[in-house]
């Protein structure tokens, strides 16, 4: 009886250990709510938002993004005409990495539609 409460006893410690220990094993995790990929924006005016957890460290194109508690995060940005790939980099303190890209382009004046007037 007292062997069999025992490995009752030492399995529960084992499994509350892994429940407890999975966002480690897990690593970061990036989800990126907007831009969507090969997005136009005609004034190059451009939200970024989503949500990163687990990560130590979040960068957008090497610079640092800050967050709220829950890991969200969000942002408005300024692109000059033509073609542009944004960078997201979340790090945990392992040092394990997830990546996402999204690519989006601003119109030059040529790529305007022409008007009949």
């Amino acid at each position: 009886m007292t062997r069999r409460l025992l490995v009752i006893l030492l399995i529960s410690l084992a499994a509350y250990g892994l429940i407890e220990a999975w966002p480690l094993i897990k690593g970061p995790a990036l989800v990126i709510n907007e831009p969507t990929n090969d997005a136009t924006f005609e004034n190059g005016i451009v939200t970024v938002r989503g949500t990163v957890a687990r990560a130590a460290l979040f960068t957008l194109d090497g610079a640092a993004v800050l967050r709220d508690q829950n890991g969200n995060f969000s942002s408005t940005l300024t692109f000059p005409r033509g073609g542009s790939i944004l960078t997201f980099i979340a790090v945990d303190r392992f040092g394990r990495t997830v990546t996402a890209t999204r690519s989006i382009f601003v119109p030059t004046a040529n790529d305007q539609p022409q008007t009949n007037n």
